[in-house]
C-alpha cells in the first residue's frame, strides 16, 4: 500500500470516552462534558507557535490591502461567519476586512443545506464573489480536516497565490497538507461520539477569537486595552464610549458623552482632544 493511500486516523470520530449517556443523571452528564470541556484550553495552548506564525503571515497583508476570509461547512462555517460578523461593531473595521463563507450559503447558517459540503469546486467558486486578489488570506475551518468544499477552497487560494491556513481537529489531514499553516488542534473524542460541536467547535471558536483579535490589536483598532473603535450603535456602547473618556481626560459624564457623540468613536474624540 502507498503512503498516499494510508487514511489518517479521525480523531474526531473514535468513540467517547463515557457510555451508556442516556442512563446519567444531569447532574452526571454536566459534569463529564465539563470535564471533558476543561482539556480544549490545553490543546489550543499547544497550537499557539502555529497561530502565531500564521498571524504574522496575515499582519503585512491586511495592512496592505489584503482581506481574510474564513471558509468552513456546519458549525465550523457558522462559527467563522459569527467571528467575522462581531469584527465591524467591536473594532469598527469595514465588513469588508474579514468575510465568513458557509456551504450552501447564508440559508445553512440555520438549516442544513444538503451535501453543500461535498462539492470540491464550490467554495472555490463561492469565493469568485468576492474577486480575491494574492493579497487576500483564505483559512479553512474543518474539524475532520477532509471537508471537501474547505478543502477544495484551501487549495485553490494556495494555487492562485493567496496565504492559506486550515484549523483542523485531526492530525495529517488533506486540509493541514493543502493550506500554507496548518493548525491542527488535538482535542480528542467528544463526549457525544462523533459530535463536532462540542470540544471541536470549542477549540476552533477559541483560535478564532485569538487570531482576529490579535490581528486587530496590530493593525491598531485597540488603545491600551480598550476597544476605541467600537461602534456606537447602541446605548450600552455609547456609555462604554462616555466611561472611557471620562477616565481618559478626567472629564463629567455630559461633557465625554457630547465629545464621543460628537466624534463619532472614543479614538476620533482622544485624536481631538489631543
Amino acid at each position: 500500500m502507498k503512503e498516499e493511500d494510508i487514511q489518517p486516523v479521525k480523531i474526531t470520530e473514535q468513540p467517547s470516552h463515557f457510555d451508556h449517556l442516556e442512563q446519567m443523571s444531569v447532574l452526571e452528564i454536566l459534569q463529564h462534558i465539563n470535564e471533558e470541556d476543561a482539556v480544549v484550553a490545553e490543546a489550543v495552548r499547544r497550537v499557539i507557535p502555529q497561530v502565531q506564525a500564521l498571524v504574522e503571515a496575515i499582519v503585512p497583508r491586511m495592512r496592505g490591502g489584503g482581506r481574510l476570509f474564513y471558509i468552513g461547512a456546519g458549525t465550523s462555517g457558522r462559527l467563522g461567519i459569527l467571528d467575522a460578523s462581531e469584527l465591524p461593531p467591536t473594532f469598527g473595521v469595514p465588513e469588508t476586512w474579514v468575510v465568513g463563507i458557509i456551504a450552501g450559503g447564508d440559508r445553512a447558517l440555520r438549516h442544513a443545506v444538503e451535501r453543500a459540503e461535498d462539492v470540491p469546486e464550490q467554495g472555490w467558486l463561492d469565493l469568485q464573489a468576492y474577486h480575491p486578489t494574492s493579497d487576500d488570506t483564505v483559512l479553512g475551518i474543518a474539524a475532520s480536516g477532509t471537508t471537501p468544499y474547505v478543502v477544495g477552497a484551501v487549495s485553490m487560494a494556495r494555487q492562485h497565490g493567496m496565504l492559506t491556513g486550515g484549523i483542523t481537529n485531526n492530525l495529517n489531514t488533506p486540509l493541514a497538507k493543502v493550506a500554507d499553516y496548518a493548525i491542527e488542534t488535538i482535542v480528542g473524542p467528544e463526549f457525544v461520539t462523533g459530535s463536532t460541536r462540542m470540544k471541536s467547535g470549542t477549540a476552533q471558536k477559541m483560535i478564532l477569537n485569538m487570531i482576529s483579535t490579535t490581528l486587530m490589536i496590530r493593525l491598531g483598532r485597540v488603545r491600551g486595552n480598550r476597544m476605541v473603535n467600537m461602534q456606537l450603535s447602541n446605548a450600552k456602547l455609547i456609555d462604554r464610549g462616555t466611561r472611557m473618556l471620562q477616565e481618559t481626560l478626567g472629564l463629567g459624564y455630559d461633557e465625554a458623552q457630547r465629545r464621543l457623540l460628537e466624534a463619532g468613536s472614543v479614538e476620533k474624540a482622544l485624536r481631538q482632544h489631543s
